[in-house]
């Protein structure tokens, strides 16, 4: 076997072209877009590079065949809940099912981290943001979400031989958007509904300045300083609804107010990766142009979850009750999604995954896991603290 650090245009075409192969006789796999892979690792377009590096490797077998794919990274940014020590990451891994060539990937990736100073490595985990390429599947082979790791049944295994443990699960969850909601979420909405304090909207295209100001209040309050996550700027919120707003159905982008100032915010895009599949990976000039056509021609019937959110001291009043139904009460009429399924919540936070499955006949609809690897075998390994 030969291991090839990507250092080419060449090789990171073929770094792209590992996964394709791999997964190629799986019906329900749908191919990256080739940029959103290439992004991560360019310095240009990912500000990672900022606080860190970034490298990769394929593997081929005696014969030149592609067989494996991994990255490497470090990030001063990337911080846990209770971490002790430096830890660096891997992922964009892909692998046959053999044992061997599985520990040539994860060794070449440990000893990297190891003169990087790093003294654990998690994975399969993402150079940037957590909502994208973030976990392994485990449950739930179907087609995967927009910018979502997938994974051949066998990876757990070979993660796990390796001597990977599970830092903390992941769990999506989807609901049938044309059923009613229980009666538990249809009485704590009339409550609010009732107050004229409380009020909601869903999103104006016209008006994304306004909504971008009201997302960053909502996310900095909610999330910014758990987990590493950093505090939004409307700059850079406004950039990412102006990045979405060819492909944003208004009317399943919500937001609550208490006294006219954003309290909530229930973020939806319709499912990419619905059009995305019949673009190859491709998104040059003539594939975005057949893009607008087939968004145009070809019905979505599936929307996903992004950000839910409440700020703390609105939460365990009901708001999460309030703009379900809200939102609800208008997309049901519309007649136009069938399928629903939210991004994944972290299974060390309790409080979300109780609000969402008091939402009504939702269900898990996959599960994915987060890995950590000690480099020194003898310390006691601690999985990810559960948030109180």
């Amino acid at each position: 076997m030969q291991l090839i650090e990507v250092t080419s245009p060449q090789l990171a075409k073929e770094f792209i072209l590992v996964n394709v192969h791999i997964n190629r006789e799986n019906p329900n796999y749908i191919r990256p877009l080739d940029k959103d892979v290439n992004e991560v690792f360019d310095p240009k377009k990912n500000k990672a590079f900022r606080f860190g590096e970034a490298t990769r490797w394929i593997l081929k077998d005696s014969d030149g065949k592609l067989i494996g794919r991994i990255a490497a990274f470090i990030n001063k940014k990337y911080k846990n809940k209770g971490d002790e020590v430096p830890t660096g990451g891997v992922g964009f891994f892909d692998c046959i099912n053999d044992q061997a060539a599985t520990d040539m990937l994860f060794d070449v990736a440990k000893h990297w981290l190891i003169q990087k100073g790093m003294q654990a490595m998690d994975g399969p985990i993402n150079f940037g943001e957590r909502d994208r390429w973030w976990g392994l599947i485990v449950e739930g082979f179907q087609p995967p979400l927009y910018c979502m790791n997938y994974a051949q049944p066998y990876y757990k295994i070979l993660f796990e031989k390796y001597g990977f443990k599970e830092f903390y699960g992941q769990s999506c969850y989807g609901l049938d958007p044309r059923k009613e909601l229980s009666e538990k979420i249809l009485e704590r909405h009339a409550k609010l509904a009732a107050d004229p304090d409380f009020s909601s909207s869903y999103i104006d295209k016209n008006k994304l300045e306004k909504f971008a100001t009201d997302f960053v209040i909502v996310y900095n309050k909610a999330w910014a300083g758990h987990g590493g996550l950093k505090e939004l700027k409307k700059d850079q919120v406004l950039m990412m609804f102006k990045k979405m707003k060819p492909v944003m159905d208004e009317k399943i982008i919500w937001y609550v107010y208490h006294k006219k100032e954003p309290i909530a915010i229930f973020i939806n895009l319709p499912d990419l990766n619905q059009w995305f599949k019949y673009l190859n990976g491709k998104f040059d000039l003539l594939h975005k142009l057949k893009f607008l056509w087939i968004k145009k021609t070809k019905k979505n019937f599936r929307f996903t979850g992004l950000v839910f959110g409440i700020v703390p001291e609105f939460q365990g009043m009901g708001v999460d009750a309030y703009i379900i139904n809200e939102s609800k009460m208008v997309i049901q009429p519309m007649n136009k999604y069938t399928d629903y399924e939210m991004q994944w919540i972290g299974e060390f936070n309790p409080k979300m995954i109780n609000v969402v499955e008091t939402f009504g006949d939702t269900y898990r609809s996959r599960r994915l896991i987060t890995y950590r690897y000690l480099f020194d075998r003898t310390k006691e390994f601690k999985p990810h603290p559960i948030l109180l």
